[in-house]
């Protein structure tokens, strides 16, 4: 099937109407913040996309519902990807988006599928978040966990933490490499590289940007950490995995 004819025709209206599609790096930037189990991040986004939820979005369907079903689904493939990509088990990502998929099947109105949309947003990010603490058991170290992902910016460190749990900072240590593997302070570091990695493959932050928003003091320092644990500096790594994925490689 030749489909140049519609494709001119389409794109020729797009513009007479002044439609513009969603950023493709606001997209990555939105899965990948789900990809990372910041839930509450995944709530403000999803506020901001449901004020205008057709926005930037093709028809797909001429049923408003059906439409709406499609781009869930559309969203729910690609949440799942990157979330296996993360380590999410493929069956447990797949079999979710089928369920969620399922009941997006069986709405009547474009509200209802918008919420599950969002619903299943919460859903793999909170998943996400969860396998991110590993064999982590104590409730001072599952919050522990949760306070850095969600405070990468600022200082933080084994006495803060320790004080939050109102705990001895020596048992909370201990506590911590035990069911972590790692000391707090590499867990940190760790944390921050990671998602300075999904930044520079996901964003278009500079990499000052980014070494500041991860609470380095410098974007020297940042970058002497990322290469000691990447074996690439950041411009490397970015240059590398970022191309990669706009050609829908990665």
């Amino acid at each position: 099937m030749n489909t140049n004819r519609d494709l001119n025709y389409r794109l020729f209206i797009q513009k007479e109407c002044n439609f513009i599609r969603t950023d493709i790096h606001t997209e990555y930037e939105r899965y990948a913040t789900i990809r990372s189990g910041d839930v509450e991040k995944v709530k403000e986004n999803f506020k901001e996309i449901k004020t205008n939820f057709n926005d930037g979005k093709g028809v797909l369907s001429n049923d408003p519902v059906r439409n709406t079903i499609y781009h869930l689904v559309v969203a729910g493939a690609l949440i799942a990807r990157f979330c296996v990509e993360a380590g999410m088990e493929q069956d447990v990502a797949y079999t979710l988006t089928d369920i969620y998929i399922r009941m997006a099947d069986q709405c009547k109105k474009t509200e209802e599928v918008i919420d599950l949309l969002e619903e299943m947003q919460i859903d793999f990010a909170r998943r996400m978040r969860e396998m991110r603490k590993g064999n982590a058991i104590s409730v001072h170290v599952r919050r522990s966990i949760d306070y850095i992902y969600n405070h990468l910016h600022e200082l933080i460190t084994l006495k803060g933490l320790a004080e939050r749990e109102k705990i001895n900072p020596s048992y909370f240590s201990k506590l911590f490499l035990k069911e972590t593997g790692l000391t707090v302070k590499n867990y940190i570091t760790q944390a921050k590289i990671t998602t300075a990695q999904n930044m520079l493959k996901y964003s278009d932050f500079s990499i000052l940007d980014i070494s500041l928003s991860l609470g380095f003091c410098t974007q020297s320092a940042f970058t002497s950490v990322f290469r000691q644990k990447t074996g690439l500096t950041p411009a490397k790594y970015r240059n590398i995995y970022y191309n990669d994925n706009i050609d829908g490689k990665a």
